[in-house]
């Protein structure tokens, strides 16, 4: 539960970016300009206590052999800021800009500090752009400047609650146009795993406007869902764009196991284009459980409930990665534990909701859990060592297209998992030896 509850502190600091209002570009702030990686001085990367140098292993060798990410740029977009005086983001970030409100190192700095410290610990010459965001629009943008500025990868350790699980939202057609640009962009699969739940509005599925949950492996279903969390609650209700014009709300009640009270009804969110409702409350603590209702009569919608903050007593794990990990050409990360050799309980599972298998590869996400005051865990770790590997992949051949990137990551990936392709750890952990190997004999191949 402990490792639970970080990976869930962390999604929250996204939430409070990700559903605030939208508002007009902010001030910028570039970072203090550094030399290009050819004219840095060497220098020996500070570590934490307890920390591998390379972050984990095989990076070490690659860094031997000349394989740092020099002459490649890296893009890291998140939406708590960055503090680009702390090493090695010092010898590292070109430049660094706010899209929204606040600045590049105001208020919180925690989680994109730590993700683009990753970075550059592991591909140390590579040349960091880092923005901040605060929801879709200045996502939007901060891709787009990234783009401009001719990034090889951007890594976006970030998710998007209430988007569909099937790439077609607005984060996720962002993340696909830049793929299809040649950027490879790399994206958390969420932590979702025991916080969503997805059913069909259908006569099976709901009983006199209700939603029923459960009913799997014999049960009986219900018409609620026991939440288990903080008093900072928030709930994302969605469904698909072929129903968009019929109306589905879910409703937070409080019980003492007799009695029970309505504490809050979920309300439209106009911060982006698809259909989706929320609930945002602060509440006591006490028990509390979820209940979805939707028109008199079924509907066939599909229907989709997550909390960033609690878990669900009928969560279903199938289907629960995030946008922009839910874009095609993506690369998908899950997040996977090394000390017990797992992919992480609450790590996000595929398939999506148009039948891919939603996580690409999984890797290490506590080799940098120092990093941070609560700890750097979960997929939004795994992500930029993942994209580090990338920026490494591409100093060995700069002319692999997305599409080769990912598909070099998941052929040299170990199975970690069941036989072949599963949808908690995709094609298997990430091997950076492998997968920059597989790269360097792409050129001398050419």
């Amino acid at each position: 539960m402990a490792d639970r509850r970080v990976a869930l502190a962390v999604a929250v600091l996204a939430v409070v970016a990700l559903t605030g209002a939208l508002g007009a570009l902010a001030t910028t702030t570039p970072a203090s300009p550094t030399p290009p990686p050819s004219e840095r001085p060497a220098a020996t990367v500070p570590t934490e206590a307890g920390e591998q140098p390379d972050g984990g292993r095989g990076f070490v060798s690659l860094h031997d052999r000349g394989l740092t990410g020099e002459n490649v740029t890296v893009g890291v977009v998140d939406v708590t800021g960055f503090d680009t005086d702390r090493p090695p983001l010092t010898r590292s970030v070109r430049a660094a800009r706010a899209f929204g409100t606040g600045s590049v190192d105001g208020g919180q700095t925690g989680h994109g500090t730590a993700a683009a410290t990753v970075v550059a610990r592991t591909a140390p010459d590579a040349t960091l752009y880092l923005a901040r965001v605060d929801g879709i629009d200045s996502y939007r943008r901060a891709v787009r400047w990234l783009r401009r500025a001719g990034v090889d990868v951007v890594v976006a350790p970030v998710s998007f609650y209430g988007h569909p699980g099937d790439g077609t939202g607005e984060a996720a057609r962002i993340a696909q146009r830049a793929t299809d640009a040649g950027t490879v962009f790399v994206a958390p699969a969420g932590n979702l795993a025991a916080s969503h739940w997805r059913g069909t509005y259908d006569a099976a599925g709901t009983a006199n406007g209700t939603v029923l949950f459960g009913g799997e492996d014999g049960e009986s279903p219900v018409r609620r869902t026991a939440i288990g969390g903080g008093t900072d609650v928030t709930v994302w209700l969605s469904w698909d764009r072929a129903h968009a014009d019929e109306d589905y709300t879910a409703e937070l009640y409080w019980t003492n196991g007799t009695a029970t009270r309505l504490v809050a009804r979920s309300q439209p969110y106009p911060g982006d284009d698809v259909p989706n409702e929320r609930i945002v409350a602060d509440v006591s603590p006490g028990r509390y459980f979820l209940v979805v209702r939707g028109p008199a009569d079924p509907t066939g919608a599909r229907l989709r409930l997550v909390s960033p903050t609690h878990e669900f007593s009928q969560a279903r794990p199938s289907g629960s990665v995030v946008a922009p990990g839910t874009a095609r050409g993506v690369v998908t990360v899950g997040a996977y534990d090394t000390r017990v050799e797992r992919v992480e309980p609450f790590s996000s599972r595929g398939p999506t909701l148009d039948g891919r298998p939603g996580v690409d590869v999984v890797a290490p996400d506590r080799r940098f859990a120092g990093l941070t005051e609560n700890g750097f865990v979960g997929s939004s770790a795994a992500a930029p060592y993942v994209g580090a590997v990338a920026a490494l992949m591409l100093d060995a051949d700069g002319s692999l297209s997305p599409r080769h990137v990912e598909l070099l990551l998941e052929l040299t990936a170990r199975d970690v998992g069941p036989p072949g392709v599963d949808y908690a750890s995709g094609h298997g952990l990430a091997d950076p030896r492998g997968a920059v190997g597989a790269a360097e004999n792409e050129t001398a191949g050419g």
